[in-house]
């Protein structure tokens, strides 16, 4: 195998059921391990030597996202303004979080580190438990490479965001993380309808894999997605700002009788 090979990942590479493999077992404690590691050595840091970590971990996704964008366009053989889209645009939720990731450093906002912590947790919970990519070949060629570690570090950034208290997720803030989770929805729908660049980056359309292995209709299948991410949302506020919510259950009953 030439390096050639390798970085336009044009090496012959058989698949093979990989998920819950060693490679995929290893890389998730290694995750895990980063995560708890760099959370007890600076949770009692400054904020500036916070922001350093996420910082270095926005550069080396930053470092990924630029690589396969290079080769991407120099593997191209045709270019109009669709294709041109094709290969800049983040275009699968997992590439939307990977940007949002690095955005979220420069706008250094507390909403959009609680929305940007809670979707691409979400994006990397979904690879981890049953990884579609990455895992599923026998060489690990740059394609392979790419998808792996750049779902690793929206996983260790996702929870940093968290453990090292950049995020504050409170009810009467939530309606800026839902503004940024609207303009999210629209960025998508203008990637399936007008540039069609992308045919069901949120997993939401009929006949995606999810409903697929859910077996149900899409009636059904909306109705379930939609639930999900609800109380997927909630539970970030439900247990940051459970103070305030129980507070406000608990009095009305004080002042009874």
């Amino acid at each position: 195998m030439t390096f050639q090979e390798w970085i336009f990942s044009s090496y012959p590479n058989p698949s093979k059921d990989g998920q819950w493999g060693l490679l995929h077992i290893l890389v998730l404690l290694f995750c895990i391990a980063i995560i708890i590691a760099i959370t007890l050595l600076l949770r009692k840091k400054s904020e500036k030597a916070r922001r350093i970590v996420l910082w270095v971990l926005a550069a080396l996704i930053l470092t990924f996202e630029i690589t396969r964008r290079v080769v991407n366009f120099i593997k191209a053989d045709y270019f109009d303004f669709n294709s041109v889209m094709y290969l800049l645009l983040p275009r699968p939720w997992c590439a939307i979080s990977c940007w949002a990731l690095m955005l979220s450093t420069i706008i250094n906002k507390k909403f959009f580190y609680n929305f940007t912590s809670i979707t691409s947790l979400l994006c990397a919970l979904v690879f981890f438990a049953y990884p579609g990519v990455g895992f599923n070949n026998e060489y690990i060629l740059f394609e392979n490479l790419y998808s792996i570690a750049t779902h690793s570090l929206v996983l260790v950034m996702s929870i940093l965001l968290i453990t090292l208290r950049f995020t504050k997720f409170e009810y009467k803030n939530c309606w800026k993380e839902a503004i940024c989770f609207v303009a999210l929805l629209i960025y998508v729908l203008l990637e399936i309808y007008v540039k069609k660049i992308e045919s069901d980056p949120m997993y939401f359309m009929p006949g995606n894999d999810v409903m697929e292995i859910l077996g149900v209709n899409y009636g059904a299948f909306l109705a379930i997605y939609i639930v999900f991410m609800l109380v997927y949302f909630n539970v970030f506020y439900l247990i940051d700002d459970r103070k305030t919510v129980f507070r406000k259950r608990i009095k009305p009953h004080k002042n009874v009788g």
